[in-house]
C-alpha cells in the first residue's frame, strides 16, 4: 500500500510547499529562502530562484527586456532590486488552480441537504483569466513576486504598494463576472486583508476591523446558501468570517463572523468535504489542538490533540478508499504522517506512513532523525500526499489502485433509471441515478450537439444527472477497506473485507446473505454464478514498534516477524471454487486449484479464473518498518497483515524492470480446474468481455490486449500507464486513470487462423447437412447435397488489428498548447480581457458549422476533453448514449459521447455501420477520411464507401477493400484524369500527322496521371482478373498500355508487369507497341518473351540483339536456322575478345606469380605474341571463323572412336527447337573448362594456347562445362554439364592442359587473384554489354514459370 513515488534531496529544510492541480508540478520553498518548481513525474527541475534576497538572474534579465523596449536606464530603483524577506506562502496561479479552486468550494456545498439549486445544477466554467498563462506566484515578507512560468516575465509588487505593511500569507478570490480581473488577497502584519488587481496591480479593496495580531491563513469558501466566504486566521487565535462576494466599490468591508478558534494562534485552515451533509472547517492552532467546525451553524463539532506534546504544522482534507474511516491528514515535526478517524467513530490519531522507511537509507545520516516541516495532499489525486522534510523533498502514494466500495447493478430492458450499491459507515445504501429530462443525448439531438463546440472545460459535467441514495435495512458487519463485486447474472453482490479477513454473498432481490466465510480475495466467472475465494486463517498481530526505535536490531526484528507472519498465512491458504445454485445455495465446485507451493496473493475473475503467485523476494528492513506499521493499526483503520499480502505490489516502482515482471500469473479454466497457457507476468487487473470475445491485462505502464476467439491471440499493447479499472462495452474499452478517461477501440482484423477456422466450420455443416440428408432421405439426398454450389467465392483478404485511443476527460482546463503559439501578437501581458472574450465567442460560433436542412455539424475531429471527476472512480459503462462514472463520495457523473467523432466510432465497434454513416453527416467533411479509415480497420469497408466526403485516394482502397472494382475503376480514372486516354483512334489525319511532335508531348502529358498511379492499375487489374471481370481488367489495361506505348513513361518492373498482364489477356496489338519501350529501357527477357507471344522471330532477335544479350541472339539465330547467325558470331566473338584482353590484372600473388614465371614456357620472338588464336565460341556444327589465318602447331586427334569415351555434349542435340538450347553454355568445340577460365574453349582446329592466355583445354570431344547460374529451365531440357579436370579428358591437348594447370590465373587451385574481373566467373555472368542487373541465363524462347513482375 505505501510506495515512494518521488524524492529529491534538499541540502536544507522544506518549509513551504505547494502542488498543481493537473500539472506534475511541485513548488517548495526552503529555509534559505531559495524557491523552486520540481517536475515530480519527470524528477527535472524547472524554475529555481532565490526570493528572500536579490535574484541577480532576474534582474538582469529586466534590465536586458527594458533595454530590447527602447527605455534608458530607469530612474527609481527596480522592484526586483528589492529584498524579498523570509517566504510566507507559494502557490500556482492558473485557470486550472482556479477552476478546481471553485469546483471544490462548490462540490462541497452542494453535498448539504439544505443546498440551494444553483449548486446542485451543472457546474458552469468560469471566463478564463490567465489567457492561459501558468503564474508562480511568492508571497514574502516584503514583496509578492508573479512569475509567468511560460515566458519567464514577472511582476514584483512590493509592500509599500500595499499599504507598507508585511505580508504573510495569501489566497486567491473568484471573480464575480467575467469582466473582472483576478484578485488576490494578502493578509498583512497589521490584521488588514488587503486585494490586489492582477491586471492593474494596484490595490482595490481592504478587509478591515477583524484581527488585532498578524494574520496567518487566508481560505475561500461556499456556505450550502451559495454565499462566497473568506475565512482568515491571525496570531490572536480569532477565526473571522467575510463575505467575499463583491462588487466593483473599493469600500472596506467589516467581518461577518468572529470565532475564538485556538489559545496563541491559528496555524491553518482547511476545508472538509462531507458525504451527506454541510462542509466542515478544520483549524489546528499553537495549542496543539485540531478543531472541527461546522459551517452552516458554525459551532465547534471536535476538538482533538493529535499528537500530544507537540503542535500540529500542517493539516489537509483527505478521504481515501483504502481508509474509508480516516479523513484528516496532519503533520508534526517528527518523520510521521498522522491519520485522524471520521469524528463519527473515536477520533483517534495513529501514523499512517513512517517516511523514514520510504525514503533511501543512505540520504539520512546514522545520527540524524526525518523531520517533516510541511505536508500537502494532492487536491484531485488524493492518493498523493508531498511532503517537505529537512532531507528533502517526499512524494508518497498510497495504494492508487484502490475504488470505492461501489458497484453498478444491471439496469432492466427498457429503463432509463439506473441503480448501484455502495456502503458507507456500515450500512449498504442504493444509489438510482439517470439523465435528467432536459436533455437525451441517445436521442442526437442538436441541442446536445451544439455543446461539442465549446471551449475545453465548459463544463464539467456537460449532462444533467439526477440522483437518489436510498438505505437498504440489512447492515454489513465491518467498516473497514471493501471490495464490491457483481456476478455475471446481476443476481448476487459479494463484499469483500480483505483486511479482516472477511466475505459476504448478498441476493439482490431481497438482500439476504446466501454464502460468507473467511477469506481475502474473491473472483467472480463472466459466464456464470461461479465464484473463488482464497481462504486463509488471521495470521498472529506484530506489535508496533515503538516510537523513535529506528534502530538497526529492531528494523531486522520486524523484517523477521514480517515473514514468519506471511509464511503462516500463505500456510492455509489455498483457492476454493463455489457455485451458486438458482435456489440461492452455495455448493463447493473445488476445494483446491494449482498444485504450486508457493502463496497466492491475486485472484482474477473472468472468462478464465487469473490466481497469481508470490515471487520469493528478501524483504528490506525498511519495507519491514512499512509493513509493521500498517499490520499494527486497529481493524477499523488499515487492518492486520491480510492488506499486505493481498496488495503486495507496493514497493514494485523500486525494482528492476526484470525483477517487476515476474512469470507469477496463471490461467486456469473454470469448467475443469486445469491450467491454460503457461505463467503470464501479474497483471494488476483484468477485464473480460461479456461475450467472450477480448480480454485486457493491465500493467504499470500499459494495457495488454487480446483476442480470444477463435484461439487466444494478441492484438497489441496501449500505452495508458496507471490504469486502475476498465469497462468493454463491445469493442470498447473505457479505461480509468488517476487523471483521465480513455476509450480504446479494438478490433481483432482477420488473421489465418480466422480463414482457417470459417473454413473448417464450413466443411462441419456441409459435414452435417450431408449426414442429415443421409438420415432422413437414405444415400441418393448425398447427389443434391453434393452438387455444384451456386455461391460465389468471397474473396477474404487477412486485415491487421487495429487499436484507436481516444481521451474523452481530464482534468486540465487550458490547452496545452503555449499561449505565446496560441494567443494573437496583440494580447500583453497586463491586458484586458475584452479581446480575449471577443475570441472566445468567435470560437465557440466558429466550432459548429450549420450543414443542410440545419443540421448541427461538427468540425472538430473529436470533442474537447471533458472534466473527469475527482478522486478514484468505478467506470459503470455505457447506458443511455454516456458514459456513467461514480465517484469516491457515491455521486454518479455522466461524460457526453454525442460528438460525432465519438458516436460514429462508438457505432461502428457496437456493429451498426449503417448508422454510423448516417451520424458522420453532423462530421465535418474534412474528418470522413479519418472516420473512413477506423471504419476500415474494424472491417466496414463497403459502409464507408457512403461517407461523402471521403477522398478519391482513400475511396479506391475501400473500394478494393470491398471488391467494388467498377468504382475502383471509376476512382482510378478520376485520379489520373485518363478518361479519355486509351480510346482506340480511327487513324491520323494530315493535319495530326504534320502536328505529330505536339501530340506526342501533348500525350505524354495525358498520360502522366496513368503512370503515377500505374501501381494502383496493376493491383485492380489483378483483382479483376482473380474475381474474373474482364472487362473491368481490359478497360484499366487499355488505361495502362496507353502509358506504356509512351517511351519514358513506365519504369521497367512497371512494364514487366503490364507486358505479362497484356499476354496473359491477349491484346497483342498494345503488346507489339511496348517492345521497342522494353528494348529502349534493356529488359531484352521480356522484349523476347513479347516477341515470342507475338510469333515475330525478327523482333525476338532484335530485342536480344539490342539490348547486348548477344549470346541469347546467337543460340536463338542458330536454333531456327537465322541468316543472320554468322554476323551475329561474329560480334559475339568480338566483343568476347575485347572483354579478355582488357581484362585488368593488377595485383598478383607473389609466390604465385614467381612458379608461374619459372614454369611458363618463353616466348622466342615477338612475332609469336602476336599470333595468339582469338577466341571463338561457336554453336555446334559451324565452322571456325577463324581457320583461314590460324596456323595449327599441334592438330587435336579428332576421332570418332574418342567421342564414345566422353560424355554427351550439351550443345549437340539437334535444334528441334528453342528450348534444347541452354543459354550461357559453352559450344561443343569447348574441353572441360577450369574453375578460373571466364570463356570457353577455341574450336578443335585452334592452336596450341600460349602462356598466359586464360583459357582451359579445347578438344573437340570434351564435354562443356556448365555456368553456375545456369536457368532452372536449361537444366530441366538438358543433361547436366559437369566441371572435370583436364587431365581426366580423353583426347585433350595436353599442351593446353600444361598451360591451364601451370598458369595460377587459370589453374584449377585454390589461390585466386583478387581483383581480376573475370577469374571464377563462369560463361553466363561475364556479360559484354548486357546490364547488370538483367540475367543471361535463361531458354531462347522464355519458357520459364517465373513472372516478370
Amino acid at each position: 500500500m505505501l510506495r515512494l513515488r518521488a524524492f529529491r534531496g534538499t541540502n536544507d529544510k522544506i518549509v513551504k510547499i505547494a502542488v498543481h492541480p493537473t500539472h506534475p508540478w511541485l513548488v517548495t520553498a526552503d529555509a534559505s529562502d531559495h524557491v523552486s518548481v520540481w517536475n515530480w513525474e519527470h524528477r527535472q527541475v524547472i524554475y529555481e530562484l532565490k526570493a528572500g534576497g536579490i535574484d541577480q538572474r532576474r534582474l538582469v534579465g529586466v534590465k536586458l527586456e527594458k533595454l530590447a523596449e527602447g527605455e534608458s536606464e530607469p530612474k527609481g530603483k527596480p522592484t526586483e532590486a528589492i529584498r524579498g524577506g523570509s517566504v510566507k506562502q507559494v502557490s500556482f496561479f492558473d485557470d486550472d488552480v482556479r477552476f478546481w479552486q471553485l469546483w471544490r468550494n462548490r462540490s462541497a456545498a452542494a453535498e448539504a441537504p439544505t443546498a440551494v439549486n444553483h449548486l446542485t445544477s451543472t457546474f458552469a466554467s468560469p471566463a478564463p483569466s490567465t489567457k492561459g498563462r501558468h503564474f508562480l506566484v511568492i508571497c514574502c515578507e516584503n514583496k509578492a513576486i508573479f512569475l509567468d512560468l511560460v515566458t519567464m516575465r514577472s511582476r514584483d509588487v512590493p509592500k509599500q504598494e500595499l499599504d507598507n505593511k508585511s505580508l504573510l500569507c495569501m489566497e486567491f478570490l473568484s471573480r464575480s463576472s467575467a469582466g473582472d480581473s483576478p484578485l488576490v488577497a494578502f493578509g498583512g502584519s497589521d490584521g488588514v486583508i488587503r486585494v490586489l488587481s492582477m491586471m492593474t496591480w494596484k490595490l482595490v479593496r481592504r478587509y478591515t476591523g477583524g484581527h488585532k495580531g498578524s494574520i496567518s491563513c487566508l481560505m475561500t469558501f461556499m456556505a450550502s446558501s451559495g454565499e462566497e466566504l473568506l475565512v482568515s486566521g491571525a496570531s490572536d487565535g480569532l477565526l473571522i468570517l467575510w463575505s467575499a462576494d463583491h462588487g466593483q466599490d473599493s469600500r472596506e468591508l467589516v467581518p461577518k463572523l468572529s470565532l475564538k478558534a485556538h489559545d496563541g494562534g491559528v496555524v491553518a485552515v482547511e476545508l472538509s468535504r462531507v458525504i451527506g451533509g454541510a462542509p466542515q472547517l478544520i483549524t489546528i492552532g499553537a495549542d496543539k489542538t485540531l478543531a472541527i467546525w461546522d459551517t452552516m451553524s458554525f459551532k465547534e463539532l471536535r476538538r482533538i490533540k493529535p499528537v500530544p506534546r507537540l503542535s500540529c504544522h500542517s493539516v489537509a482534507s483527505w478521504c481515501h478508499p483504502r481508509a474509508p474511516n480516516l479523513d484528516i491528514l496532519t503533520c508534526v515535526k517528527d518523520s510521521y504522517i498522522w491519520a485522524i478517524e471520521h469524528p463519527t467513530y473515536s477520533a483517534l490519531t495513529r501514523p499512517l506512513c513512517d517516511l523514514s522507511s520510504l525514503v533511501p537509507p543512505q540520504v539520512v545520516a546514522p545520527n540524524k532523525k526525518l523531520r517533516v516541516y510541511c505536508m500537502v495532499a494532492h487536491p484531485l489525486q488524493p492518493h498523493l500526499v508531498a511532503t517537505g522534510t529537512n532531507v528533502g523533498i517526499i512524494v508518497s502514494e498510497f495504494d492508487a489502485r484502490s475504488l470505492p466500495p461501489v458497484v453498478p447493478l444491471p439496469t432492466p430492458p427498457g429503463s432509463r433509471e439506473h441503480s448501484a450499491v455502495y456502503i458507507v459507515e456500515r450500512e449498504l445504501k442504493l444509489l438510482n441515478f439517470q439523465l435528467s429530462n432536459t436533455t437525451n443525448p441517445s436521442l442526437g439531438n442538436n441541442g446536445s450537439l451544439s455543446e461539442t463546440g465549446k471551449l475545453k472545460g465548459d463544463s464539467l459535467e456537460s449532462l444533467h444527472v439526477k440522483q437518489i441514495k436510498k438505505h437498504i435495512s440489512t447492515p454489513v458487519p465491518h467498516d473497514s477497506y471493501s471490495v464490491l463485486s457483481i456476478s455475471s447474472s446481476g443476481k448476487y453482490l459479494a463484499i469483500v473485507w480483505p483486511d479482516i479477513p472477511y466475505f459476504s454473498i448478498y441476493k439482490v432481490s431481497d438482500w439476504s446473505i446466501v454464502d460468507s466465510g473467511s477469506a481475502r480475495l474473491l473472483a467472480w466467472d463472466t459466464c456464470s454464478d461461479r465464484f473463488a475465494i482464497l481462504e486463509s486463517a488471521l495470521p498472529p498481530r506484530m506489535p508496533i514498534l515503538p516510537k523513535g526505535s529506528s534502530s538497526r536490531k529492531a528494523k531486522e526484528a520486524a523484517a523477521a516477524a514480517a515473514q514468519a507472519a506471511a509464511a503462516a498465512t500463505a500456510a492455509s491458504a489455498n483457492v476454493q471454487v463455489r457455485i451458486l445454485l438458482d435456489d440461492g445455495t452455495s455448493n463447493i465446485l473445488m476445494r483446491s486449484i494449482g498444485s504450486r507451493s508457493e502463496p497466492v496473493v491475486g485472484l482474477h475473475g473472468g472468462a478464465l479464473l487469473g490466481v497469481a503467485y508470490r515471487t520469493p523476494r528478501r524483504i528490506s528492513p525498511g519495507a519491514a518498518t512499512a509493513i509493521s506499521t500498517i499490520q499494527s493499526m486497529p481493524l477499523s483503520g488499515f487492518g492486520s497483515s491480510g492488506s499486505f499480502a493481498t496488495f503486495d505490489d507496493g514497493f514494485s516502482s523500486q525494482r528492476s524492470p526484470a525483477e517487476a515482471m515476474p512469470q507469477n500469473f496463471q490461467l486456469f479454466s473454470w469448467e475443469t480446474f486445469q491450467p491454460v497457457g503457461g505463467l503470464l507476468p501479474q497483471p494488476e487487473w483484468t477485464a473480460w468481455d461479456q461475450t467472450v470475445e477480448y480480454c485486457a491485462f493491465a500493467y504499470q505502464h500499459y494495457i495488454v490486449i487480446s483476442s480470444l476467439r477463435p484461439q487466444y491471440r494478441y492484438l497489441g499493447d496501449v500505452a495508458i500507464a496507471h490504469a486502475t479499472g476498465a469497462v468493454w462495452q463491445r469493442r470498447q474499452l473505457f479505461v480509468a486513470t488517476p487523471t483521465t478517461i480513455e476509450c480504446v477501440f479494438v478490433d481483432a482484423g482477420i488473421a489465418p487462423i480466422d480463414i482457417a477456422t470459417r473454413k473448417m466450420k464450413e466443411e462441419m455443416k456441409l459435414k452435417e447437412a450431408q449426414a442429415r440428408a443421409v438420415a432422413d432421405h437414405g444415400e441418393l439426398a448425398l447427389i443434391s447435397v453434393e452438387g455444384p454450389q451456386t455461391a460465389t467465392q468471397e474473396r477474404i483478404t487477412l486485415r491487421p488489428p487495429m487499436l484507436q485511443v481516444v481521451r474523452l476527460a481530464s482534468f486540465q482546463h487550458a490547452p496545452s498548447v503555449p499561449p505565446f503559439l496560441s494567443l494573437p501578437k496583440q494580447y500583453k501581458v497586463d491586458g484586458d480581457d475584452t479581446a480575449m472574450l471577443k475570441e472566445m465567442e468567435e470560437r465557440k460560433v466558429n466550432e459548429i458549422a450549420v450543414g443542410g436542412g440545419g443540421v448541427s455539424v461538427a468540425v472538430t475531429r473529436f470533442p474537447t476533453e471533458q472534466k473527469r471527476p475527482v478522486g478514484p472512480l468505478i467506470v459503470v459503462g455505457v447506458r443511455d448514449g454516456v458514459l456513467w462514472l461514480i465517484d469516491r463520495y457515491m455521486t454518479a457523473h455522466a461524460l457526453s459521447l454525442s460528438h460525432p467523432g465519438i458516436r460514429c466510432r462508438c457505432l461502428a465497434a457496437y456493429g451498426d455501420a449503417v448508422s454510423a454513416v448516417k451520424w458522420a453527416s453532423r462530421l465535418g467533411r474534412e474528418h470522413h477520411d479519418d472516420l473512413a479509415q477506423f471504419m476500415l480497420g474494424m472491417g466496414y469497408a463497403t459502409e464507408a464507401l457512403h461517407l461523402p466526403g471521403i477522398s478519391k485516394r482513400l475511396e479506391f482502397d475501400l473500394a478494393m477493400k470491398s471488391n467494388d472494382l467498377k468504382r475502383a475503376l471509376q476512382c482510378l480514372l478520376t485520379m489520373s484524369n485518363s478518361r479519355d486516354v486509351g480510346q482506340d483512334n480511327l487513324g491520323l489525319g494530315l493535319n495530326d500527322i504534320l502536328n505529330l511532335t505536339a501530340k506526342k508531348e501533348n500525350l505524354v502529358e495525358a498520360v502522366q496521371g496513368t503512370v503515377k498511379f500505374a501501381k494502383e492499375f496493376l493491383d485492380l487489374i489483378d483483382a479483376a482478373d482473380a474475381t474474373a471481370q474482364v472487362d473491368i481488367a481490359r478497360e484499366a489495361l487499355k488505361r495502362l498500355a496507353t502509358a506504356g506505348s509512351v517511351k519514358g513513361a513506365l519504369q521497367g518492373h512497371e512494364l514487366r508487369g503490364l507486358a505479362l498482364r497484356l499476354a496473359n489477356h491477349g491484346e497483342l496489338t498494345r503488346l507489339s507497341g511496348l517492345v521497342n519501350n522494353l528494348i529502349s529501357l534493356g529488359l531484352g527477357r521480356e522484349a523476347a518473351f513479347s516477341a515470342a507471344v507475338l510469333g515475330d522471330n525478327a523482333l525476338m532477335e532484335k530485342a536480344w540483339q539490342d539490348t547486348g544479350m548477344l549470346a541469347e541472339a546467337v543460340l536463338h539465330a542458330h536454333a531456327h536456322g537465322r541468316p543472320t547467325l554468322k554476323n551475329l558470331v561474329e560480334a559475339w566473338n568480338k566483343v568476347l575478345q575485347k572483354e579478355v584482353e582488357h581484362t585488368p590484372s593488377a595485383k598478383t600473388d607473389a609466390t604465385a606469380a614467381f612458379l608461374a614465371s619459372l614454369e611458363e614456357p618463353k616466348l622466342t620472338s615477338l612475332s609469336e605474341a602476336g599470333k595468339k588464336p582469338p577466341i571463338e565460341i561457336l554453336p555446334p556444327g559451324m565452322s571456325a571463323l577463324s581457320a583461314s589465318i590460324t596456323v595449327k602447331k599441334k592438330p587435336a586427334p579428332v576421332t570418332q572412336t574418342s567421342q564414345p569415351q566422353s560424355k554427351p555434349l550439351a550443345l549437340e542435340a539437334p535444334p528441334t527447337g528453342p528450348a534444347d538450347a541452354p543459354i550461357g553454355g559453352g559450344p561443343p568445340s569447348a574441353s572441360a573448362a577450369v574453375p578460373g577460365t571466364p570463356i570457353g574453349a577455341p574450336p578443335s582446329d585452334a592452336p596450341d594456347a600460349t602462356p598466359g592466355t586464360p583459357i582451359g583445354a579445347a578438344t573437340p570431344d570434351a564435354p562443356a562445362v556448365a555456368a553456375t547460374g545456369a536457368a532452372p529451365a536449361s537444366e530441366a531440357s538438358e543433361p547436366a554439364l559437369v566441371e572435370e579436370a583436364p587431365n581426366s579428358s580423353t583426347g585433350s591437348n595436353p599442351d593446353l592442359i600444361a598451360s591451364a594447370e601451370m598458369n595460377p590465373a587459370t589453374s584449377a587451385s585454390d589461390t585466386e587473384v583478387p581483383d581480376s574481373t573475370v577469374i571464377n566467373k563462369p560463361l553466363a555472368e561475364v556479360p559484354p554489354v548486357t546490364p547488370d542487373n538483367q540475367e543471361t541465363s535463361i531458354s531462347s524462347t522464355l519458357t520459364s514459370s517465373q513472372p516478370f513482375v
